[in-house]
């Protein structure tokens, strides 16, 4: 009896002790989660340069909170963040308008490779919160000193502000896109399909008068957004001038206007440039150097041609959006000359931005070869334009498939 009993007891306890040992060699081969990273960044005067715009650093109803400082010119200059270079990942902070009788810029910058390139996003207060306006929010790049957000129509729009109170910004930034969130809205405030700056990586950044407070940092945190461009559908669209060339950029004197006299001589050196997202010619980045960050900046123009082929005389519309001056000549004939621009005097829809709807240009072609030129001035902030033909019926315009950065 002993043994019919001792057999079972024997077997179920080498049983017991194998599959111990099998769990002890299961748990061994996974190996522990990767813990995410969480970097908490108080606002201490020690973390942040101040040498390009002073602020204090103080505390403010039991947070340590940065106040950035007015400044009496170059108002955008940025106080960086010390020793973070940031590529992808999940920013997180608030921003408390300073109370005062005008308009407020809560700015925040990213991939800032120094005082003239780096990414943008800011809210902009008003002292009535109460209506709904298009550019709450908004997207842009710095390039060579430049804020392009007249280039920039795309992004920008409306976002629930608190004028007299905390704002709390989210930014997931995965490779090309960025996502934006505003006061814990639950969908994104806004999306941006592709990071327009010249670079991938670089110092966090901020501006504006505001209190600043609880930044948080997740590097490679991104919330499953793809790394890669969204779409532009402007591609399927074959009546954007894409392919130009363009002289480099020469000072106009103040009150000068641009006539035949100017147009460019047999001489003239001319190089490729090809439209970008949108189909946009963008001057800001073709062109830099210290001529073009200096301050005060001078008013400079270009030329740029393309060559319209007709199959007879006729005459067609260009949807052209274009921004501060410009002189359109065909065949070396003035056919416009018009400005846009931020405020009531000179600005065309959208706001004073870069759009295909700004104007419409009626052209008047000869049979065969026919050249357009285009000469374009500007002193600050965007430099560019965009061209559509209305149709493509009995001409024709040479676009390749290039792009530009």
């Amino acid at each position: 009896m002993a043994n019919n009993i001792g057999v079972p007891i024997r077997y179920s306890l080498l049983t017991f002790l194998a599959f111990i040992v099998s769990c002890w060699g299961l748990a061994a081969q996974v190996k522990p989660s990767k813990k995410k990273k969480i970097i908490l960044i108080p606002f201490e005067a020690s973390r942040f340069d101040t040498s390009k715009r002073k602020a204090e650093f103080l505390v403010y109803k039991g947070l340590k909170v940065m106040k950035a400082l007015p400044m009496a010119d170059r108002e955008e200059m940025p106080v960086t963040l010390k020793g973070v270079n940031f590529t992808n990942g999940t920013i997180e902070f608030d921003a408390k308008p300073i109370e005062n009788d005008y308009v407020n810029d809560l700015i925040i910058n990213f991939h800032q490779k120094d005082i003239y390139n780096y990414e943008s996003v800011y809210l902009r207060t008003r002292l009535n919160e109460t209506e709904q306006r298009g550019d709450a929010m908004q997207y842009t790049p710095y390039i060579h000193g430049n804020n392009i957000w007249d280039l920039m129509t795309p992004y920008r729009g409306d976002a629930v502000i608190h004028n007299q109170d905390w704002n709390h910004f989210k930014l997931v930034i995965s490779g090309m896109q960025m996502l934006v969130y505003i006061n814990h809205s639950v969908k994104p405030t806004m999306k941006v399909s592709r990071l327009e700056g010249n670079y991938t990586t670089g110092a966090i950044s901020f501006n504006g008068e505001a209190l600043f407070a609880n930044l948080i940092i997740k590097p490679d945190e991104t919330e499953g957004l793809s790394p890669a461009e969204g779409l532009d559908i402007t591609d399927n669209d074959p009546r954007y001038i894409r392919n130009w060339q363009v002289t480099y950029p020469q000072y106009l004197e103040k009150g000068h206007e641009l006539t035949e006299d100017d147009l460019p001589k047999d001489t003239t050196q001319w190089q490729p440039i090809v439209a970008e997202r949108r189909g946009i010619i963008n001057l800001s980045r073709r062109f830099e150097g210290e001529e073009f960050t200096s301050y005060p900046k001078r008013n400079r123009y270009t030329w740029l041609k393309t060559t319209i082929k007709a199959d007879i005389k006729r005459s067609i519309k260009i949807d052209f959006g274009f921004n501060k001056e410009v002189y359109v000549f065909i065949n070396r004939k003035l056919v416009y000359n018009g400005k846009n621009g931020a405020g009531k005097l000179y600005e065309k829809n959208p706001g004073g931005r870069v759009d295909v709807s700004n104007y419409i240009l009626e052209v008047p072609l000869k049979q065969g070869d026919n050249e357009l030129l285009i000469g374009i001035a500007n002193q600050i902030e965007g430099w560019g334009m965009v061209a559509r033909l209305e149709n493509l019926d009995g001409v024709t315009i040479q676009n390749g498939t290039d792009k530009n950065p």
